[in-house]
């Protein structure tokens, strides 16, 4: 599984039609590290994916792009 957490940021900060560095400064971060993200250069810290689902109203797994429906198959599967 790739994980794709930089376009699904980008993807919702443009939804919540905020920049980077207004989401950097919530997060605390620079917004180099957003703009890496955002390109797959990089990854955020785990400690910070919580916040970042905080702030988006999503779940952690919809960051990661963790489909729980599939996953739940794949475990019966299993």
């Amino acid at each position: 599984m790739k994980i794709n957490i930089g376009s699904t940021i980008k993807e919702l900060r443009l939804k919540k039609e905020i920049t980077q560095e207004q989401l950097s400064a919530y997060l605390g971060v620079t917004p180099q590290a957003i703009s890496r993200w955002e390109a797959g250069n990089g990854y955020p810290d785990i400690e910070i994916l919580p916040s970042i689902a905080e702030y988006f109203s999503v779940t952690t797994d919809t960051l990661l792009g963790i489909n729980r429906t599939e996953r739940e198959k794949r475990l019966t599967e299993i």
